[in-house]
Protein backbone atom coordinates (compact mmCIF):
# COMPACT_ATOMS: atom_id res chain seq x y z
CA UNK A 1 0.00 0.00 0.00
CA UNK A 2 1.50 3.50 -1.09
CA UNK A 3 1.30 5.94 1.47
CA UNK A 4 -0.61 9.02 0.81
CA UNK A 5 -1.74 12.93 1.83
CA UNK A 6 -5.04 14.02 0.95
CA UNK A 7 -4.85 17.63 -0.55
CA UNK A 8 -8.57 19.62 -0.98
CA UNK A 9 -8.51 22.88 -2.54
CA UNK A 10 -11.00 24.76 -0.80
CA UNK A 11 -11.85 27.09 -3.40
CA UNK A 12 -12.76 24.66 -5.55
CA UNK A 13 -13.36 21.40 -3.86
CA UNK A 14 -11.03 19.27 -5.89
CA UNK A 15 -9.12 16.90 -3.76
CA UNK A 16 -5.84 14.96 -4.87
CA UNK A 17 -3.88 12.05 -3.50
CA UNK A 18 -0.17 12.88 -3.22
CA UNK A 19 2.51 9.81 -3.06
CA UNK A 20 4.76 9.57 -0.37
CA UNK A 21 7.64 8.67 -1.36
CA UNK A 22 10.51 6.66 0.66
CA UNK A 23 14.09 6.63 0.33
CA UNK A 24 16.86 4.38 1.79
CA UNK A 25 17.41 6.27 4.15
CA UNK A 26 15.86 9.93 5.10
CA UNK A 27 12.44 11.66 5.76
CA UNK A 28 9.81 10.76 3.33
CA UNK A 29 9.19 12.88 0.20
CA UNK A 30 5.60 14.00 -1.29
CA UNK A 31 5.80 13.79 -5.06
CA UNK A 32 3.68 16.84 -6.10
CA UNK A 33 4.09 17.02 -9.58
CA UNK A 34 0.57 17.08 -9.91
CA UNK A 35 -0.64 19.68 -7.51
CA UNK A 36 -0.06 22.59 -10.23
CA UNK A 37 -1.48 20.59 -13.26
CA UNK A 38 -4.31 19.06 -11.42
CA UNK A 39 -5.25 21.99 -8.90
CA UNK A 40 -3.48 24.91 -10.09
CA UNK A 41 -0.78 25.12 -6.98
CA UNK A 42 3.09 26.00 -7.10
CA UNK A 43 4.53 25.89 -3.87
CA UNK A 44 7.51 28.40 -2.41
CA UNK A 45 10.19 27.36 -0.54
CA UNK A 46 13.58 29.72 -0.55
CA UNK A 47 16.63 27.88 -0.73
CA UNK A 48 15.08 25.00 -1.76
CA UNK A 49 15.12 23.85 2.03
CA UNK A 50 12.36 21.48 1.99
CA UNK A 51 12.44 20.42 -1.54
CA UNK A 52 13.63 17.62 -3.09
CA UNK A 53 14.88 18.37 -6.61
CA UNK A 54 15.77 14.85 -8.21
CA UNK A 55 16.15 11.08 -7.36
CA UNK A 56 19.87 10.25 -6.11
CA UNK A 57 21.99 6.87 -5.43
CA UNK A 58 25.32 9.07 -4.92
CA UNK A 59 25.40 10.17 -1.53
CA UNK A 60 23.59 10.88 1.56
CA UNK A 61 24.06 13.19 4.47
CA UNK A 62 21.90 13.10 8.03
CA UNK A 63 22.49 16.19 9.46
CA UNK A 64 20.84 16.19 12.60
CA UNK A 65 23.07 12.41 13.06
CA UNK A 66 26.15 13.69 11.55
CA UNK A 67 26.34 11.34 8.84
CA UNK A 68 28.25 11.32 5.46
CA UNK A 69 27.79 8.30 3.05
CA UNK A 70 28.99 7.99 -0.41
CA UNK A 71 27.18 5.28 -2.01
CA UNK A 72 26.04 3.83 1.51
CA UNK A 73 29.84 3.89 2.75
CA UNK A 74 30.32 6.13 5.78
CA UNK A 75 32.92 8.89 4.91
CA UNK A 76 34.63 7.73 8.22
CA UNK A 77 35.59 4.87 6.85
CA UNK A 78 36.57 5.94 3.25
CA UNK A 79 38.81 8.89 4.76
CA UNK A 80 40.52 6.01 6.73
CA UNK A 81 41.10 3.26 4.18
CA UNK A 82 40.89 4.46 0.72
CA UNK A 83 42.57 7.03 -1.77
CA UNK A 84 40.75 9.42 -3.43
CA UNK A 85 41.00 7.56 -6.85
CA UNK A 86 39.11 4.48 -4.98
CA UNK A 87 36.80 7.13 -3.52
CA UNK A 88 36.55 8.87 -7.34
CA UNK A 89 35.74 5.27 -8.73
CA UNK A 90 33.17 4.31 -6.31
CA UNK A 91 31.08 7.59 -6.87
CA UNK A 92 31.26 7.47 -10.45
CA UNK A 93 30.78 3.56 -10.68
CA UNK A 94 28.59 2.63 -7.64
CA UNK A 95 30.64 0.40 -6.12
CA UNK A 96 34.31 0.11 -4.49
CA UNK A 97 36.58 -1.30 -7.23
CA UNK A 98 38.85 -4.46 -6.95
CA UNK A 99 42.42 -4.44 -6.95
CA UNK A 100 42.61 -4.54 -11.36
CA UNK A 101 39.79 -2.29 -11.56
CA UNK A 102 41.15 0.64 -9.45
CA UNK A 103 44.31 -0.30 -11.25
CA UNK A 104 42.38 0.04 -14.91
CA UNK A 105 41.16 3.61 -13.43
CA UNK A 106 44.02 4.97 -12.31
CA UNK A 107 45.55 4.12 -15.43
CA UNK A 108 42.95 5.95 -17.43
CA UNK A 109 42.86 8.81 -15.51
CA UNK A 110 46.71 9.25 -15.39
CA UNK A 111 46.45 8.67 -19.66
CA UNK A 112 44.23 11.91 -19.54
CA UNK A 113 45.63 13.83 -16.73
CA UNK A 114 47.49 16.18 -19.91
CA UNK A 115 46.16 19.20 -21.96
CA UNK A 116 46.10 20.26 -25.45
CA UNK A 117 49.29 22.16 -25.95
CA UNK A 118 47.22 25.48 -27.29
CA UNK A 119 45.11 25.44 -23.63
CA UNK A 120 48.49 26.97 -22.83
CA UNK A 121 48.06 30.18 -25.03
CA UNK A 122 44.68 30.48 -23.56
CA UNK A 123 46.25 31.23 -19.82
CA UNK A 124 47.90 34.12 -21.32
CA UNK A 125 45.13 36.02 -21.94
CA UNK A 126 44.22 36.43 -18.15
CA UNK A 127 46.56 39.06 -16.53
CA UNK A 128 49.13 37.69 -13.96
CA UNK A 129 47.20 38.70 -10.64
CA UNK A 130 43.73 37.23 -12.16
CA UNK A 131 41.97 35.04 -9.50
CA UNK A 132 42.70 31.06 -10.65
CA UNK A 133 39.32 30.37 -9.81
CA UNK A 134 38.84 32.90 -12.63
CA UNK A 135 41.06 31.33 -14.75
CA UNK A 136 39.37 27.82 -13.81
CA UNK A 137 35.95 29.08 -15.38
CA UNK A 138 37.00 29.83 -18.41
CA UNK A 139 39.79 27.29 -19.48
CA UNK A 140 37.25 24.70 -18.01
CA UNK A 141 34.17 26.01 -20.15
CA UNK A 142 36.89 26.34 -23.39
CA UNK A 143 37.33 22.35 -22.61
CA UNK A 144 34.64 21.50 -25.29
CA UNK A 145 36.62 23.24 -28.19
CA UNK A 146 39.33 20.73 -27.88
CA UNK A 147 38.23 17.77 -26.66
CA UNK A 148 34.09 17.75 -29.04
CA UNK A 149 34.47 14.46 -29.77
CA UNK A 150 33.15 13.55 -26.14
CA UNK A 151 30.29 15.73 -25.90
CA UNK A 152 27.36 13.81 -27.68
CA UNK A 153 25.62 13.18 -23.78
CA UNK A 154 23.50 10.96 -25.22
CA UNK A 155 26.14 8.25 -25.96
CA UNK A 156 27.21 6.57 -22.67
CA UNK A 157 30.73 6.17 -23.82
CA UNK A 158 31.11 10.25 -24.51
CA UNK A 159 29.51 10.49 -21.19
CA UNK A 160 32.49 8.24 -19.45
CA UNK A 161 35.58 9.98 -21.68
CA UNK A 162 33.89 13.28 -20.73
CA UNK A 163 33.57 12.30 -17.16
CA UNK A 164 37.26 10.60 -17.24
CA UNK A 165 38.81 13.76 -18.57
CA UNK A 166 37.40 16.13 -16.37
CA UNK A 167 38.93 14.45 -13.40
CA UNK A 168 41.84 13.77 -14.60
CA UNK A 169 42.23 17.32 -16.33
CA UNK A 170 41.42 19.67 -13.16
CA UNK A 171 44.86 19.52 -11.50
CA UNK A 172 46.48 20.16 -14.61
CA UNK A 173 44.47 22.73 -15.42
CA UNK A 174 44.74 24.23 -12.11
CA UNK A 175 48.29 23.86 -11.10
CA UNK A 176 48.79 25.57 -14.18
CA UNK A 177 46.62 28.64 -13.03
CA UNK A 178 48.77 28.93 -10.13
CA UNK A 179 52.41 28.86 -12.24
CA UNK A 180 50.64 31.73 -14.39
CA UNK A 181 50.09 33.35 -11.01
CA UNK A 182 53.78 33.73 -10.35
CA UNK A 183 55.69 33.72 -13.70
CA UNK A 184 56.80 30.17 -13.53
CA UNK A 185 56.84 27.78 -16.37
CA UNK A 186 53.90 25.23 -16.79
CA UNK A 187 55.15 21.63 -15.22
CA UNK A 188 53.68 18.25 -17.07
CA UNK A 189 52.10 15.86 -15.23
CA UNK A 190 53.64 12.63 -14.30
CA UNK A 191 52.42 9.37 -14.11
CA UNK A 192 54.65 8.22 -11.46
CA UNK A 193 52.72 9.92 -8.77
CA UNK A 194 49.44 9.67 -6.98
CA UNK A 195 47.20 11.98 -7.92
CA UNK A 196 47.33 14.07 -4.73
CA UNK A 197 51.23 13.86 -5.54
CA UNK A 198 51.33 14.94 -8.99
CA UNK A 199 49.37 18.09 -8.14
CA UNK A 200 52.00 19.24 -5.78
CA UNK A 201 54.50 18.11 -8.23
CA UNK A 202 52.88 20.20 -11.16
CA UNK A 203 52.31 23.31 -8.89
CA UNK A 204 55.77 23.33 -6.74
CA UNK A 205 58.42 22.30 -8.79
CA UNK A 206 60.84 23.75 -11.29
CA UNK A 207 62.41 22.42 -14.51
CA UNK A 208 65.76 23.74 -12.51
CA UNK A 209 66.41 21.09 -9.57
CA UNK A 210 64.41 18.48 -8.20
CA UNK A 211 60.86 17.46 -6.02
CA UNK A 212 60.36 14.92 -4.08
CA UNK A 213 56.53 15.00 -2.57
CA UNK A 214 56.37 14.93 1.28
CA UNK A 215 54.40 11.76 1.48
CA UNK A 216 52.51 13.62 4.68
CA UNK A 217 51.34 16.28 2.23
CA UNK A 218 50.53 13.65 -0.04
CA UNK A 219 48.61 11.83 2.57
CA UNK A 220 46.58 14.98 3.68
CA UNK A 221 45.46 16.56 0.49
CA UNK A 222 44.45 13.11 -0.34
CA UNK A 223 42.13 13.09 2.83
CA UNK A 224 41.35 16.49 1.91
CA UNK A 225 39.67 15.32 -1.97
CA UNK A 226 38.39 12.35 -0.14
CA UNK A 227 36.25 14.84 2.18
CA UNK A 228 35.07 16.93 -0.46
CA UNK A 229 34.99 14.35 -3.31
CA UNK A 230 30.94 14.92 -2.87
CA UNK A 231 28.44 16.46 -0.39
CA UNK A 232 24.60 15.57 -2.02
CA UNK A 233 22.40 18.55 -3.71
CA UNK A 234 24.55 21.32 -2.59
CA UNK A 235 24.71 25.12 -4.54
CA UNK A 236 27.28 24.00 -7.28
CA UNK A 237 25.92 20.57 -7.84
CA UNK A 238 22.47 21.45 -8.36
CA UNK A 239 24.23 24.28 -10.38
CA UNK A 240 25.86 21.28 -12.31
CA UNK A 241 22.63 19.49 -12.50
CA UNK A 242 20.56 22.41 -13.63
CA UNK A 243 22.98 23.38 -16.29
CA UNK A 244 23.27 19.87 -17.39
CA UNK A 245 19.23 19.33 -17.86
CA UNK A 246 19.37 21.79 -20.73
CA UNK A 247 21.70 19.51 -22.79
CA UNK A 248 24.44 21.70 -21.72
CA UNK A 249 28.33 19.73 -23.13
CA UNK A 250 29.65 18.19 -19.62
CA UNK A 251 32.68 20.75 -19.88
CA UNK A 252 29.96 23.39 -19.68
CA UNK A 253 28.26 22.40 -17.04
CA UNK A 254 31.04 21.63 -14.60
CA UNK A 255 32.50 25.48 -15.29
CA UNK A 256 29.22 26.83 -14.19
CA UNK A 257 29.59 23.95 -10.90
CA UNK A 258 32.82 26.37 -10.40
CA UNK A 259 31.29 29.20 -10.67
CA UNK A 260 28.88 28.68 -8.06
CA UNK A 261 31.59 27.27 -5.57
CA UNK A 262 33.71 30.37 -6.07
CA UNK A 263 31.06 31.87 -3.45
CA UNK A 264 32.33 32.67 0.31
CA UNK A 265 29.11 30.89 1.52
CA UNK A 266 30.13 27.47 -0.38
CA UNK A 267 33.80 26.81 -1.41
CA UNK A 268 34.93 29.63 -0.68
CA UNK A 269 34.57 29.50 3.43
CA UNK A 270 37.93 27.73 3.56
CA UNK A 271 39.82 31.00 2.83
CA UNK A 272 37.44 33.14 4.50
CA UNK A 273 38.01 30.78 7.39
CA UNK A 274 41.75 31.69 7.24
CA UNK A 275 41.28 35.61 6.70
CA UNK A 276 38.82 36.29 9.68
CA UNK A 277 41.73 34.05 11.64
CA UNK A 278 44.03 36.82 10.49
CA UNK A 279 41.15 39.69 11.80
CA UNK A 280 41.09 37.77 15.46
CA UNK A 281 44.92 38.07 15.37
CA UNK A 282 45.66 36.76 18.60
CA UNK A 283 43.82 34.66 21.36
CA UNK A 284 43.20 38.02 23.75
CA UNK A 285 40.70 38.76 21.51
CA UNK A 286 38.14 36.42 20.81
CA UNK A 287 35.67 37.30 23.38
CA UNK A 288 35.36 40.03 21.67
CA UNK A 289 35.06 38.37 18.45
CA UNK A 290 32.17 36.29 20.02
CA UNK A 291 30.17 38.69 21.57
CA UNK A 292 30.31 40.46 17.98
CA UNK A 293 29.52 37.04 15.78
CA UNK A 294 26.16 37.34 18.27
CA UNK A 295 25.23 40.65 17.53
CA UNK A 296 22.73 40.60 14.58
CA UNK A 297 23.65 44.14 13.94
CA UNK A 298 27.37 43.48 13.24
CA UNK A 299 28.31 42.39 9.96
CA UNK A 300 30.87 40.01 11.27
CA UNK A 301 30.42 36.54 11.21
CA UNK A 302 32.59 33.11 12.16
CA UNK A 303 33.12 31.65 8.97
CA UNK A 304 33.61 27.81 9.86
CA UNK A 305 30.60 26.85 12.03
CA UNK A 306 27.98 26.33 11.05
CA UNK A 307 26.17 24.08 8.22
CA UNK A 308 22.94 24.28 6.18
CA UNK A 309 22.78 20.74 6.40
CA UNK A 310 24.59 19.42 9.25
CA UNK A 311 22.99 20.01 12.91
CA UNK A 312 25.41 18.06 14.93
CA UNK A 313 29.56 18.30 14.35
CA UNK A 314 30.22 17.99 10.84
CA UNK A 315 31.59 14.02 10.64
CA UNK A 316 34.41 15.98 7.84
CA UNK A 317 35.58 18.11 10.43
CA UNK A 318 36.23 15.55 13.26
CA UNK A 319 38.53 13.18 10.41
CA UNK A 320 40.25 16.74 9.13
CA UNK A 321 41.51 18.34 12.88
CA UNK A 322 43.32 15.44 13.47
CA UNK A 323 45.21 15.36 10.18
CA UNK A 324 45.77 19.13 11.03
CA UNK A 325 47.51 18.06 13.91
CA UNK A 326 50.12 15.84 11.37
CA UNK A 327 50.28 17.95 8.88
CA UNK A 328 51.82 21.33 11.42
CA UNK A 329 53.65 18.65 13.04
CA UNK A 330 55.58 17.48 10.19
CA UNK A 331 55.33 20.67 7.78
CA UNK A 332 54.52 23.51 10.26
CA UNK A 333 54.96 24.58 13.39
CA UNK A 334 52.45 23.06 16.04
CA UNK A 335 52.91 26.35 18.22
CA UNK A 336 51.56 27.99 14.60
CA UNK A 337 49.68 31.02 16.33
CA UNK A 338 46.36 30.74 13.87
CA UNK A 339 46.64 27.17 14.51
CA UNK A 340 46.35 27.51 18.04
CA UNK A 341 44.01 30.68 17.57
CA UNK A 342 41.31 28.03 15.84
CA UNK A 343 41.63 25.36 18.51
CA UNK A 344 41.14 27.61 20.93
CA UNK A 345 38.31 29.67 19.02
CA UNK A 346 36.28 26.16 18.61
CA UNK A 347 36.72 25.63 22.10
CA UNK A 348 35.43 28.95 23.45
CA UNK A 349 32.27 28.49 20.99
CA UNK A 350 31.68 24.72 21.42
CA UNK A 351 31.22 25.74 25.36
CA UNK A 352 29.09 29.18 24.62
CA UNK A 353 25.61 28.73 25.36
CA UNK A 354 24.73 30.72 22.16
CA UNK A 355 26.52 28.35 20.00
CA UNK A 356 25.30 25.20 21.65
CA UNK A 357 21.94 26.51 20.99
CA UNK A 358 22.16 27.20 17.40
CA UNK A 359 24.32 24.32 17.16
CA UNK A 360 27.11 26.19 15.15
CA UNK A 361 29.78 23.79 15.21
CA UNK A 362 32.97 23.67 13.61
CA UNK A 363 32.35 22.19 9.59
CA UNK A 364 35.44 21.22 7.51
CA UNK A 365 36.31 24.49 5.83
CA UNK A 366 36.95 25.60 9.66
CA UNK A 367 40.48 23.31 9.21
CA UNK A 368 41.28 22.48 5.64
CA UNK A 369 42.54 26.49 4.85
CA UNK A 370 44.89 25.56 7.80
CA UNK A 371 46.45 22.60 6.50
CA UNK A 372 46.59 24.48 2.62
CA UNK A 373 48.48 27.06 4.19
CA UNK A 374 51.28 24.82 5.81
CA UNK A 375 51.55 22.74 2.74
CA UNK A 376 52.64 26.13 1.14
CA UNK A 377 49.17 26.70 -0.77
CA UNK A 378 48.06 30.27 -1.12
CA UNK A 379 44.97 31.61 0.17
CA UNK A 380 43.70 32.42 -3.31
CA UNK A 381 44.09 29.01 -4.71
CA UNK A 382 42.26 27.57 -1.53
CA UNK A 383 38.68 27.22 -3.47
CA UNK A 384 40.52 25.89 -6.64
CA UNK A 385 41.69 22.41 -4.59
CA UNK A 386 38.33 22.01 -3.47
CA UNK A 387 36.62 22.67 -7.22
CA UNK A 388 39.20 19.70 -8.03
CA UNK A 389 37.88 17.20 -5.52
CA UNK A 390 33.85 18.07 -6.26
CA UNK A 391 34.40 17.70 -9.77
CA UNK A 392 34.32 13.91 -8.65
CA UNK A 393 30.90 14.59 -7.08
CA UNK A 394 29.53 16.68 -9.85
CA UNK A 395 30.52 14.59 -12.67
CA UNK A 396 29.08 11.44 -10.64
CA UNK A 397 25.53 13.37 -10.64
CA UNK A 398 26.00 14.61 -13.85
CA UNK A 399 26.32 11.07 -15.43
CA UNK A 400 23.40 10.09 -13.47
CA UNK A 401 21.22 12.64 -14.35
CA UNK A 402 21.92 12.41 -17.86
CA UNK A 403 21.18 8.76 -17.54
CA UNK A 404 17.17 9.31 -16.25
CA UNK A 405 14.92 7.98 -18.74
CA UNK A 406 12.63 10.97 -17.49
CA UNK A 407 15.06 13.60 -17.29
CA UNK A 408 13.49 17.69 -18.56
CA UNK A 409 14.62 20.43 -18.30
CA UNK A 410 14.98 22.26 -14.75
CA UNK A 411 12.32 24.98 -14.36
CA UNK A 412 11.49 26.49 -10.71
CA UNK A 413 8.74 28.62 -10.68
CA UNK A 414 8.22 31.37 -8.89
CA UNK A 415 5.65 33.76 -6.43
CA UNK A 416 5.38 36.70 -8.68
CA UNK A 417 5.08 39.65 -6.39
CA UNK A 418 5.36 42.25 -9.45
CA UNK A 419 2.90 45.24 -10.82
CA UNK A 420 -0.29 43.57 -11.41
CA UNK A 421 -1.04 44.34 -15.76
CA UNK A 422 -1.40 47.33 -16.80
CA UNK A 423 -1.12 49.31 -20.49
CA UNK A 424 1.57 51.45 -22.04
CA UNK A 425 1.47 54.81 -22.00
CA UNK A 426 3.00 57.03 -24.72
CA UNK A 427 5.84 59.51 -23.28
CA UNK A 428 4.07 62.56 -22.77
CA UNK A 429 1.14 60.86 -21.08
CA UNK A 430 3.04 59.36 -18.52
Amino acid sequence: MVDVVTIIDSRSGKSIELPLLHGTHGSPVFDIGRLYRELGYFTLDPGFLSTASCHSAVTFIDGEQGILLYRGYPIEQLAENSSFLEVAYLLMRGELPMQQQLDNFTALINHHSMINESLKNFYLGFNHDAHPMAIMVGVVGSLSAFYHDSTDIHDPAHREIAALRMIAKMPTIAAASYKHSIGEPFVYPSNKHSYAGNLLHMMFSVPSEEYVVDPVAEKALDLIFVLHADHEQNASTSTVRLAGSSGANPFACIASGIAALWGPAHGGANEAVLRMLEEIGDISNISKFITRAKNKKDPFRLMGFGHRIYKNYDPRARIIRDMCHKVLGKLGDEQDPLFELAMRLEEVALNDDYFIEKKLYPNVDFYSGLIYRALGIPINMFTVMFAIARTVGWAAHWTEMIGEPEQRIGRPRQLYVGPQHRDYQPIDQR
